[in-house]
């Protein structure tokens, strides 16, 4: 199904929680942050506007991760199900959301979801995205 892979759906281990070994012989831990984050494709519509859809996601984030910075190709309405996320934009402005609390993101807006909670955050998000870009596209530094 195109609609899963275009978001980007992580795995519970990555590649970078994997330890290593320096060429000094130390061993050394690189943990990932957004490790065991993962978006669960709820629904997937055609939106009333033509080249748009709608896509809903259950967005999980473990204790002490976050989503790692993203945008998407159009506009997030979100919900907290359950949790305490901090949301992180580039312009240097953060939400802080507790559970009940809902959010809204601009199109092509980069955020991060830090969980500062002691649970998963569970996050309910509604996208409604241009149906030729995919869902998520990440930022890195």
């Amino acid at each position: 199904m195109a609609a899963a892979s275009a978001l980007g759906v992580a795995s519970s281990a990555s590649a970078a929680e994997a330890s290593s070994t320096t060429s000094h012989g130390h061993h050394s831990f690189v943990p990932d942050p957004t490790a065991g984050v993962t978006r669960t494709l709820l629904q997937e519509n055609p939106s009333p506007a033509e080249g748009w859809k709608t896509v809903q996601t259950l967005v999980e984030i473990p204790r002490r991760k976050e989503s790692g910075r993203h945008s998407h190709p159009g506009v997030e309405v979100g919900y907290i199900v359950r949790g305490d996320v901090s949301m992180e934009f580039d312009d240097g402005t953060t939400l802080r959301l507790r559970t009940g609390d809902p959010f809204f993101i601009p199109s092509d807006t980069i955020h991060n979801a830090r969980n500062v909670g002691t649970v998963t955050t569970m996050m309910l998000s509604t996208y409604v995205v241009d149906e030729t870009k995919p869902l998520v596209t990440t930022h890195t530094h």
